[in-house]
Formats: C-alpha cells, structure tokens, sequence
C-alpha cells in the first residue's frame, strides 16, 4: 500500500513541502582540522585551543590526515563519488566567535560527491516501502568558536574550544516531502556515521546538528523561496520545524506575503520558528582559495585503505540477518543502532539460533534495558549469558515462563543462567507421573467445571492449563501438561 503523500490543507487547496538538509557532523578524531589541540567534550572553557585555533600572526593550517579519511569512508558508505582532487576556501565573515575573520571550507571543489541515503517509513517491509534521497555532496570545514550569554548581565564571552574542530558538512537534496522523511533521514544518516564511526551523532552535545530547509508550493509548481532554519539539535526538532515552518509560509502566502529567503532559528518551548537575519548566498562570503593549503590529492592505496576499513553497513547487516529467518521487523530493529547490532553478532557467533536469539534480544532484553534505563553497552547480561539462558530454553530446561524469572534473577545478580536454575531449582519437569498426579487433584477441585468441558465446553481447557501450571510453580512442561490432561479430560466419568 502506498503512503499518501504529506501535504498542508490551505484555504486555496494543498501545498506540498519541499526539504532539504545540511548536517554538521564533527569528525571522531582526538585532533582538531588544521591543528593538534584537543576535542574532547566538556573541557573548561579555553583549556583546548592552539595558537592556530586562536589565529595567532604567522600559524599556518597543515590538515589532519585522520579528518580526511574519516570524510572519505563516509563518502563511500553512501557510495558517494570520491574526488580525488579538492582544494580548501575561505568562506570570509566577521563574528565574535571567529578569531581569523573566514572559516575554511570548501565550496567549489569538495572531497566528496553525489551519493544516496536509503529511508524508508516502514519498519515492517523496509524495501518495500523505500526511498532513496539523493546527497549532492560532504566537504569538510572547521567549526567556530562559541558565544556564551549567561556568564555575565552586560557582557558575553568567548570560548575558542570548538575553534578549529573538524565537521563533515553533508548535504541532501530536496528530496525529502514531509517531517516523517526528514527524521527517517538523520536517523538513517546517523546511524550510517555511527557504524563508520566517523562521527558520534550525539546531537545533544553538539556533535550532530542540521540546518533545515523548507520551501512550500503547490503541485506541478515550481521550487518555491526556501528558509533556513539553523542548528537543530535533535530528531524529534527537525521535524517540528518542517511542520511548523511549513504551516507558517502556507498561512503568508495564503495572506498575499512573500517568503523572504532568510536565516531562522527554532524555539522547542513555543514549538515555533523566529527569523534570525536575512540569508546570504554564496558570493556574500567572498570565497576564494585558501592560499596556506595545497589541494587534496588522494592516491588509489589511501582510497583501497578506506575502502577495505569499511565496516558491514546497517542495510547489508539487515538483509543478513533476514536471510537467516529473522522477521524484516525485527531486523530492522536490531541494526538501527550499531551498539545492538555488535552486540547481537555476538549472541550469535555463541551459537544461539538466529530467530529465537532475535526475538529474545528485541522483546526480553530492550524490554529489561527501557525500565532499567540502560543503553546496550551496559547491559547487565553479556552476549554469553543470554546465549546461554536461550541453550537452556531450546533443549527443555526451561520454559518461556521459567526463562522470564530465570532472567530477572539474572539482571539483579550477574549470575549465569546455569547458575540461577540450580541455585533456585527452577528446571522444568517433564516428569508425567508428577504431572498427572497435580492434574488430578486439579480436576478433584474443579469438578463442576470437569463436568461443562465434557459438556462440550472446550475453551475450559486453558483454565486447567492454567491451574496445573500454577499448582507446579510454573515449573511443569507445558508440552507435556497439555498431552496429558487432553488424555485426562476425555476419559469417562
């Protein structure tokens, strides 16, 4: 079934939205662009800046081997074209927060190409219901420094920490048509960085942050004036803004305005966007080459290391783990975060079967680790234990309700499964002379109702399921408890 598509209903008739993205993603290195000071995050103010970050008279820039590579494999995991040739600009601006006056980017010439992003909006059938949104290109730049307001009532202050920091700048097309596509998107380019471990995506550090673009029209129209809503530090913020900022130029169009191509900011707590200034274009920044920085020339043995350092992406280890029986769902789910999937790949490489390993992993574990508040790489149960707890399940010991208590036990002290069945005696019996025995004194206690299932009132059956189960601690098999009460219950009176 196809999705209809995302529109706003104006007093003229529908408008269809236009997005695009550009995402800021800081580069994992320990070094920043064009100097070897720090990155780490949450330094004191001013503690990781070099006399190059500060522009000192007389420093000159040499680039940061790593940051390229880094920008190179991402490249190729959005099988982007990788330019063997691109050269560094200066991007001229004065703000408080920009000690050289220009930062250093690269407009004309960047390291990386047209490339793709696959989304798609529903996790159940993911290639079914799939779009491709088209990249136009990631060039490298270094970040500015920061203002801080509240440090002081009349004065703001400059930190220089992130002065220098290595970003990757990775812009969609306008591709994207509604909110849901926007945040499929930077969940899926997140994610894809992540694997590559190129960048963190942590957006409430500021390592991640998208500029939204958003322009309406109507159908068959042209592009309308698109706005640029800056700095957008999560998922969840994009899409409000493409809503709401789509909302607001439908209502000024449709009042007799006119968009204005400007720079906007959004506030979370009045869910709204505010103009910030008027959008510059490219030729207000007076770009031209940097002339401290040859351009990059990349050989084939640097482009076959990158290549050979790629890791299996989130799509490729999808499609694996479907082919070995795993619901699409399921799949989904368990490679949209690169830490689940590690830690699934070893769940398996210790032997668990593949389908009741991922149906354990997406219900039993998440479930543990949301009321817990725990990420995956702090699960209090190693991919061995888990392997070991499902063992248990597949050849009897346990069963499913045995396993859930064996689990819990399992979370609050460490121990292996092995160790919590015979601590706590909770192996499954199959024992059938025990079984009748409780069966029986089930069925002595409920004769009336022994009585209307012979009376052909079948949906009984669960209840003496459900006694026999609870009389044996829960304990009993329940294959085993099901045979030999249908023998019991169909004999004469």
């Amino acid at each position: 079934m196809t999705e209809s598509p995302y529109t706003i209903r104006g007093e003229t008739g529908d408008w269809e939205v236009v997005v695009g993205l550009e995402v800021h993603a800081q580069i994992t290195t320990n070094a920043k662009l064009f100097s070897g000071a720090a990155t780490a995050f949450g330094a004191e103010p001013n503690t990781q800046v070099s006399l190059v970050d500060a522009a000192m008279p007389g420093m000159l820039p040499v680039p940061n081997r790593e940051c390229i590579r880094q920008a190179v494999r991402t490249g190729m995991a959005i099988e982007a074209q990788i330019n063997r040739w691109s050269r560094f600009d200066r991007k001229n601006y004065f703000y408080a927060d920009l000690p050289q006056g220009y930062q250093i980017s690269q407009l004309y010439h960047p390291l990386v190409g047209e490339g793709a992003i696959d989304i798609s909006l529903d996790d159940k059938n993911p290639d079914a219901h799939g779009k491709r949104i088209g990249v136009e290109r990631i060039h490298v730049e270094q970040d500015a420094g920061k203002l801080m307001h509240d440090q002081h009532p009349t004065r703001s202050y400059v930190d220089l920490n992130r002065s220098g920091v290595a970003l990757m700048e990775i812009v969609s097309k306008p591709d994207m048509t509604s909110p849901a596509e926007a945040g499929a998107y930077l969940r899926k380019l997140r994610s894809i960085l992540r694997y590559v471990g190129s960048c963190d995506g942590n957006m409430e550090e500021g390592s991640m942050r998208a500029d939204v673009n958003v322009s309406v029209r109507k159908a068959g129209e042209p592009f309308g004036t698109r706005t640029e809503t800056k700095n957008v530090n999560s998922v969840r913020f994009v899409m409000a803004v493409v809503e709401q900022e789509a909302r607001r130029q439908v209502e000024v169009l449709e009042d007799g305005g006119r968009i204005v191509q400007e720079t906007r900011l959004y506030d979370p707590d009045r869910n709204e966007t505010r103009s910030m200034r008027s959008k510059e274009d490219a030729h207000d920044y007076r770009y031209f080459p940097d002339p401290d920085l040859l351009p990059l020339e990349l050989d084939e043995a640097f482009l076959a290391e990158c290549r050979a350092s790629l890791p299996e992406l989130p799509d490729t280890k999808r499609r694996r783990y479907e082919a070995l029986g795993i619901t699409p769902y399921a799949a989904a789910v368990l490679t949209a975060e690169v830490e689940a999937a590690r830690w699934f790949d070893a769940l398996l490489d210790c032997g668990a079967a593949p389908v009741a390993a991922a149906n354990w992993t997406t219900s039993e574990l998440f479930g543990a680790l949301n009321r817990t508040g725990k990420d995956i790489e702090n699960a209090p149960v190693s991919p061995t234990q888990a392997a070991e707890l499902l063992g248990l399940i597949a050849d009897g010991t346990l069963s499913s309700t045995l396993a859930k208590q064996v689990f819990e036990i399992m979370l609050e002290t460490g121990q292996g499964a092995a160790a919590v069945v015979e601590e706590h005696g909770l192996k499954q019996t199959s024992d059938t002379g025990e079984i009748e025995r409780v069966i029986a004194e089930v069925m002595a206690a409920n004769e009336d109702k022994v009585a209307d299932y012979r009376g052909g009132k079948d949906k009984l059956f669960g209840f003496f399921v459900g006694q026999t189960m609870k009389a044996m601690g829960g304990k009993a098999n329940p294959g085993v408890v099901n045979e030999v009460l249908k023998k019991a219950l169909s004999q004469p009176e």
